[in-house]
Order: C-alpha cells, then sequence, then structure tokens
C-alpha cells in the first residue's frame, strides 16, 4: 500500500542545516514501520518573511524557520528580535502558513552533539563546542570549519539513525525543563519562549512534530 506523503517547508540558514534535513528525510523514508513518508520543502533564507511570500499555500502546510541565536551581542539580539516578529506576524502573509521557530542557543552544533550525548554545561565560546562534537562521534577535527565542510559533515550524518534523532528531541526537552526549574530569566515574544544563556533550543519542537505526523508518538522507550 502506498504510503501519504506529508509535506513540509524549512528556511534554514546554512548548509549543515539543509544537509542534516536532507538526511532526517531519507531516514523517515526509508523506515517501513512509519505510517507516512515526507517531503522537505528546504531553502536558505535568513528571514521568515521573505520565505514565506513563496509558499504557495491554500491550505494549511506546517513551516519551520531553523536558525541561531548567535550571542548577547547587540547585533545578534536585534537580528535574533527580528526573527521572532516575523514569525509572530507571518499569518499577515498567508493565514494557513503555520509556523514553528527552531533554535539553538549557541549554535545548530549543539543539536548535533545531542543525538550522541546529553548536553547541559553552558559554553562561553562557540568553539568550545568542537570537542564535544569529536567526543560525541569519535573524530578528530581541528576546528569548526573543518567539521562543516561537507564530506566531513556528511560522515557525521551518516553515524546519526532515527533512534538517534528520538534521543536529540528527549535531550532537548530535558534541556528545556532544566531551564524552566532553574533561575534563567524567560524571554517571551508571542507563543514563543527563549533564554539568553545557553543551552537552550527549541528545533528539538520542530522535529518533534514531524516525528509525531508520521507515527512515532512514544518517545519513553528511546
Amino acid at each position: 500500500m502506498r504510503k501519504i506523503c506529508n509535506q513540509y517547508f524549512f528556511s534554514v540558514e546554512g548548509e549543515t542545516e539543509e544537509l542534516y534535513l536532507k538526511h532526517l528525510q531519507n531516514l523517515i523514508n526509508s523506515d517501513e514501520n512509519l505510517e507516512f513518508k515526507v517531503k522537505f520543502d528546504i531553502k536558505r533564507c535568513k528571514w521568515i518573511n521573505k520565505r514565506a511570500k513563496r509558499i504557495t499555500a491554500p491550505y494549511k502546510v506546517r513551516c519551520f524557520h531553523i536558525c541561531d541565536y548567535e550571542s548577547n551581542s547587540e547585533e545578534h539580539k536585534k537580528n535574533f528580535q527580528e526573527i521572532l516578529k516575523q514569525i509572530n506576524d507571518v499569518k499577515n502573509i498567508n493565514k494557513n502558513l503555520n509556523y514553528t521557530l527552531g533554535y539553538s542557543n549557541y549554535t545548530f552544533e549543539l543539536w548535533i552533539i545531542l543525538h550522541k550525548v546529553k548536553l547541559f554545561s553552558y559554553k562561553g565560546n562557540r568553539k568550545q563546542y568542537l570537542k564535544e562534537i569529536n567526543n560525541a562521534y569519535g573524530e578528530k577535527f581541528k576546528s569548526l570549519d573543518q567539521y562543516k565542510e561537507e564530506k566531513n559533515f556528511k560522515r557525521i550524518l551518516n553515524k546519526i539513525q532515527l533512534e538517534d534523532v528520538i534521543f536529540a528531541v528527549k535531550n532537548g526537552e530535558e534541556i528545556r525543563k532544566r531551564n524552566e526549574r532553574s533561575n534563567k530569566i524567560v524571554k517571551k515574544s508571542g507563543r514563543i519562549s527563549y533564554y539568553e544563556e545557553n543551552p537552550d533550543l527549541t528545533i528539538h519542537e520542530c522535529i518533534k512534530k514531524i516525528l509525531d505526523d508520521v507515527g512515532i508518538k512514544d518517545f519513553s522507550k528511546s
């Protein structure tokens, strides 16, 4: 019996995010036990409104914007505030666009690490993720730039299976729970809550929505 294919729209900031999503799409579509297949429409685009204007949606569709909370510098905070404004205003472009923000604080590397290990410690510099990546994946990259080279990052992706994605979702949920229980100051913008102090993320919420849609509903077994 042919499976129904669910479509999702993404805007991402970089190549690693795009490659990861293509890998996730392949993992889901190659699993015969899942109820649905998926099609990811991925575009590299910094701003939500620019991407949203190019999506034809006569009916409700799920959309995700994947980005980083890069630092607490005034420039980066201003950029992030603009993203929050755009995601809260996207209904003015098309009311059928159901947008979810998937961000990582500091970087997307946090999300990749969570597929293999728990990581709850604060990082003062994004370069400190390199050691965590090497330890988690048994690599010896000399820099984040080397890790991000397409051939190297694809080698990382080949070590990620669907059970690792489920594990990352659970780790993301645990980070969020820890932040809620801590003395960290929560920031709110519309329906979105976030923390300026890392680690924090919401990308796991995006991935969980997709996994739930295709039939993975019990995350307690992973």
